[in-house]
Order: C-alpha cells, then sequence, then structure tokens
C-alpha cells in the first residue's frame, strides 16, 4: 500500500513501507534537457546535477560528499529528457540525514565558480565517454536525427562548447526558475513511520524554496502525440569493430490508452529475455549479435520505439532483414491465447523482480506520481497487463510498427 501527503508548499511525498534494515529516499523533479530553452542552454539541467554536490550555503563540496557517504550509505543522481533525479540509500536510522541533504542541495546551492570550473572538465570527459561507447551514442544521435528542431532532441549532456561556458549565475537562474515545489516529488521506500517521515518533510523541505514561473505538472488535459518527427534511413562512418544498427519509430505517450500493450509488445519482441522473438532469431538461430534488444520511451508528449543490435560487419543487411521479418509477423499474425498468457505471465514475473529491489521500486514510484499524481500497485498493473487481448497486440502493432514508419541509423 501507498501513502500519500502533499506539504502546503505544493511538493508531495509518496512512501511504501517494508522490512528492510535499508531505506531508500530521492527528490523527483520534472525537469529535464527539454527545458532548456536556448541552445546556449543545451547541458544545464545535467550540468546542475552535477553541480549541485559542489556547495551550499552550510557546505563546502567535502561534507556534501561525506554526509551520506560517511555513515555508509550512498549518494546520486541523474538527469533525462523531462525528469532530474537526486537520491540515497542508507540505512533507517539515517533518513533525516538523507533528507536535510536534499533540501540542502535542492534550496541553498551556490555553485562556487572554482567547484564549477573543476567540474566542467568532469563533464566533458562524461561526454568523451559517450563519444567512444557507440553503443550508447547512436540512441543520442538517432533522438537528434528524429526530434529535429524539437526540446526532446537535446543531448542530455549537452555539448563541451556549452559546458565550458556555463557561470555559477546561468545554474543559479535555471534552478530557481525550475526546481520549483510544485514540480518535486519526495519518494521514500523503507521501514520508518509515514508519521515520521511526513513530520521530516515538513521540518526540511518546509523552507522558502526558488520561486519560479507557475508550472503545472500535469499537462490538463494530457497532450497528445503532435511532435514533428523526422523520417531517415543514415549511415554514419565508425572506426568500430561492429555494425551498430538502430531501428526506431514514434510511438505512444506517456497518456497513450495504448501504452500497456504496446510495453507488452516490446517486451515479446525484445525484452530482457533469452526467449524474446529478436534475441531468438538474430542471435540464438544466427549468431549475428551479442547484444540486440528494443525498448520503448514514452515522454508526456511524445514516444519512442528503438531496437538495437550489434552486428558482426558482414551481417547487418540479413540482420535488419531478420528485424524487419519479426515486426512483420507482429502485424499479420495474432498471437494464440497461449503465447499470449506466456507472455503476459513473463512480464509479470519481470516486474515483480524488479520491483522487490527497494531503489527500482522507489525510483519508479517517484516517477509515476510526478507524471501521474497517482501510483498503481503491481497488482493493479498486473491487471491491466492480463487486460490485454491478442487482438489488441495485433492491432497496435499495425498501427504503429509498420515498416514505413521506422528510421534507420547504422554506424558502420
Amino acid at each position: 500500500m501507498y501513502h500519500y501527503h502533499t506539504l502546503p508548499n505544493g511538493i508531495r511525498i509518496i512512501f511504501r513501507q517494508n522490512n528492510s534494515p535499508v531505506v531508500y529516499a530521492g527528490v523527483y523533479i520534472n525537469v529535464g534537457s527539454r527545458n532548456e530553452t536556448t541552445p546556449a542552454q543545451e547541458g544545464i539541467a545535467h550540468f546542475i546535477e552535477h553541480s549541485i554536490f559542489k556547495g551550499t550555503e552550510h557546505r563546502r563540496s567535502y561534507h556534501i560528499r561525506n554526509r551520506i557517504d560517511g555513515v555508509g550509505g550512498e549518494l546520486d543522481a541523474f538527469t533525462t529528457k523531462e525528469e532530474t533525479c537526486v537520491y540515497a540509500s542508507a540505512l533507517s536510522q539515517h533518513l533525516e540525514r538523507c533528507l536535510e541533504l536534499f533540501s540542502d542541495i535542492l534550496f541553498h546551492s551556490i555553485f562556487p565558480q572554482h567547484e564549477i570550473e573543476k567540474e566542467k572538465d568532469v563533464v566533458i570527459e562524461e561526454i568523451n565517454l559517450y563519444k567512444d561507447s557507440p553503443a550508447e551514442l547512436i540512441y543520442d544521435d538517432f533522438e537528434e536525427m528524429i526530434f529535429g528542431t524539437h526540446p526532446l532532441a537535446h543531448n542530455i549532456l549537452g555539448n563541451k562548447k556549452n559546458v565550458k561556458h556555463f557561470t555559477s549565475a546561468q545554474l543559479s537562474d535555471f534552478l530557481h526558475q525550475n526546481y520549483t515545489p510544485d514540480r518535486m516529488v519526495v519518494s521514500v521506500v523503507g521501514n520508518v513511520e509515514f508519521s515520521r517521515l511526513v513530520k521530516l518533510c515538513e521540518k526540511h523541505f518546509q523552507a522558502p524554496a526558488p520561486s519560479g514561473n507557475p508550472s503545472s505538472l500535469l499537462p490538463n488535459p494530457p497532450v497528445p502525440n503532435t511532435v514533428q518527427y523526422r523520417h531517415f534511413n543514415t549511415t554514419v562512418g565508425k572506426r568500430t569493430h561492429q555494425v551498430h544498427l538502430l531501428i526506431g519509430c514514434p510511438a505512444p505517450t506517456l497518456f497513450d490508452e495504448r501504452k500497456t500493450a504496446f510495453t507488452l509488445l516490446s517486451n515479446i519482441l525484445g525484452g530482457p529475455a533469452m526467449n524474446s522473438r529478436l534475441n531468438v532469431s538474430v542471435r540464438e538461430n544466427e549468431g549475428f549479435c551479442y547484444t540486440i534488444e528494443s525498448q520503448y520511451v514514452p515522454f508526456t508528449d511524445a514516444g519512442l520505439f528503438y531496437i538495437y543490435a550489434g552486428v558482426d560487419t558482414g551481417a547487418a543487411d540479413r540482420s535488419t532483414q531478420l528485424i524487419l521479418n519479426e515486426l512483420r509477423r507482429l502485424r499479420e499474425t495474432k498471437l494464440t491465447p497461449q503465447q499470449l498468457r506466456a507472455a503476459q505471465t513473463q512480464f509479470i514475473g519481470q516486474m515483480a523482480i524488479t520491483n522487490d529491489s527497494g531503489l527500482n521500486e522507489m525510483q519508479s514510484i517517484g516517477k509515476a506520481y510526478l507524471n501521474f499524481d497517482h501510483v498503481d500497485t503491481l497488482e493493479e498493473m498486473n491487471r491491466d497487463i492480463l487486460s490485454v487481448t491478442p487482438e489488441q497486440l495485433q492491432t497496435v502493432a499495425q498501427d504503429l510498427l509498420s515498416e514505413a514508419n521506422f528510421s534507420l541509423l547504422y554506424y558502420k
């Protein structure tokens, strides 16, 4: 059972109690790279995620690093296209330590310029790391191509030129305009009393918060998928031992009623299981690759579906054809009731294993509450999965996975 509470300043809390000695806590903020409104800002959301650990009105960088690590916990953060998350894992008795630190770095960061200059080198090395990782870089390049001028095209890391020119004043301005209480959710999973959690949040998150432009957490009504997607078939020359290929197309948004069926369809096609259709067809039957997978990423007003594979240099064309054949099978042939039940059972099991991690659950429910103001229980999600019919799956495949919808990007 999930517990909910909203503080007077608009920060919302979601909590689930378990029996673990470790508590998992985080703050989700509805701000990501798509909130960067000018080319000069690209990369600033991610750079702030790094820089909030570099000094506050109350602490230096050293004290921030040791506040959680010093008691055996772990502190981290990440940025996506639409969210930023700061989170920690620690023994339950250190929950207040985590929450107080979150409040300090989110509301009182001062971005010391000398620390910012050092962090620029760190982020530039992160950009270099991605450039040396074609299996990751290809996703960024694909999104830039398919989204065009839309803010979702922004590379989350930004570029070296921007990073080198970021100033403390720029970071402060962006934070104060965007890190507002109505965009924040505190998510906690652990063996603590909910009443205590609420009191701790009231104590540490009621301090004056940055005031920016009024924002609405949810589109009202939810925005339909109105993004203008580009279509392409592009080959980029890379000095790699493999051919990296990415095939992708538009997909349902976060609020699309077809999302559950499409998620199940993606899992059937290229989920993590060894018996996924793509793994069997391309890896097991032909031995063309080590990695092949599909991913479905829904955004507020858009969505993308990808199929990625790193294949032998002489097998790129044949691998592409095998992938297209599997897509055609889903469009032309309905799953039998037995096949569907097996796919549903598998996916339900995968979700249960994922949610068995307190960290995964804390992040999952925090993001869900941020976007929907409600979180489905595992039982409710299982019910939705079991309600999907063979006809729905085939219709979704025919509507969204037609060959004409796909764009292709090759690294050769």
